[in-house]
């Protein structure tokens, strides 16, 4: 099982040191997501002060761009960092990819595999010298000429990952990409009863076998050293949750478990400003079936037990105590299992 941790920088400058820090406490991968900061050119800068480790996006909201704008970011960091890069993409929600980005919402699972299958039409140009015609219902692409093609990659192509909830973006990853990102806000119950069954009709697809696609589980992790550290981590990680469970397309993880009246109060309170409010109403119980919770000496084997059957990598989201150091321990006694 590979590890990957968070770059969570405020300058991309810094992202050169803290990529250095994750590959000193023994991380496999270090991702960047959309947040506050453009998710890529962080990584541009990790990739000039790491050795070995994987850097991705996870993720980058794919609508916002095209496939061409993101075939030349992926080319140009898989260089950058001597084919040490994963695409990741993911769709986010409608009010952000229509009032944030200003930019096309419309069959989103359609739209997702057109464009990773564009993409893919664009690096075979560059890679294999293959005749430009991709025409499809979201994307056309049919122009390259000698002075946009950057030619064969020295160091191959990305791999690309494709971030999903439910069923038909599943789908949809287990059939064009390389590797699954599950979503955070997840439980046991729902990864089972929805999205490993939804990934294998993907693969089934593409007429791929389960090994063909790498399943990577980002995971909140709520850890202390002491009863005030975890009890400041437990709160934080309610609000995290709580603020994921407001958002209608998460719904099915809640109904998964009989609570689909939850999402309402959420989303109710969310968009009145009652944030305390809302991670209140996150009992234990859900707490511990979406988040990893404990002292950090248990923290290994909750994650063992959790991923245990049909994960590849975890990503560890401890953003309540994000120094690398704090869980070298941690992740030794994963790659020690």
């Amino acid at each position: 099982m590979k590890i990957d941790g968070a770059l969570l920088v405020d300058d991309p400058a810094d992202a050169g040191p803290a990529a250095q820090r994750l590959e000193e406490a023994g991380y496999d991968g270090g991702f960047t997501f959309e947040g506050r900061h453009d998710p890529f050119l962080p990584l541009t800068v990790a990739a000039q002060g790491t050795e070995r480790l994987e850097l991705a996006t996870a993720i980058a909201v794919a609508f916002a761009r095209n496939p061409m704008t993101l075939a030349n970011l992926g080319y140009d960091l898989q260089l950058l960092s001597r084919g040490r890069f994963i695409l990741g993409l993911g769709t986010q929600i409608r009010a952000h990819v229509e009032r944030r980005f200003s930019s096309t919402w419309s069959r989103p699972a359609a739209r997702m595999r057109e464009l990773v299958l564009a993409i893919r039409a664009i690096w075979d140009c560059w890679q294999g010298g293959a005749k430009l015609d991709f025409r499809g219902d979201f994307y056309t692409h049919t122009l390259m000429t000698p002075v946009f093609d950057p030619g064969p990659n020295p160091h191959g192509l990305p791999r690309i990952f494709v971030a999903g909830v439910g069923p038909r973006m599943t789908e949809v990853a287990g059939e064009v990409a390389d590797g699954f990102f599950v979503h955070p806000f997840h439980t046991p119950e729902f990864l089972a009863q929805t999205t490993i069954p939804a990934l294998h009709r993907g693969l089934a697809r593409s007429g791929r076998g389960p090994g063909s696609l790498e399943i990577s589980c980002q995971l909140i992790i709520a850890a202390g050293d002491d009863e005030q550290e975890l009890e400041e981590a437990r709160n934080g990680a309610r609000a995290q949750i709580s603020f994921y469970a407001s958002t209608p397309a998460y719904r099915p993880v809640l109904e998964c478990h009989g609570l689909g009246d939850l999402q309402d109060e959420l989303r109710r309170l969310s968009k009145e400003g009652r944030w305390l409010e809302m991670a209140g109403l996150i009992d234990d119980d859900l707490l511990e079936r979406i988040a990893i919770v404990g002292p950090r000496g248990g923290i290994a084997e909750k994650i063992r037990s959790r991923c245990a059957r049909g994960i590849d990598r975890v990503s560890l989201i401890a953003p309540f105590s994000p120094d690398p150091k704090l869980w070298e321990s941690v992740v030794r006694e994963l790659h020690s299992a």
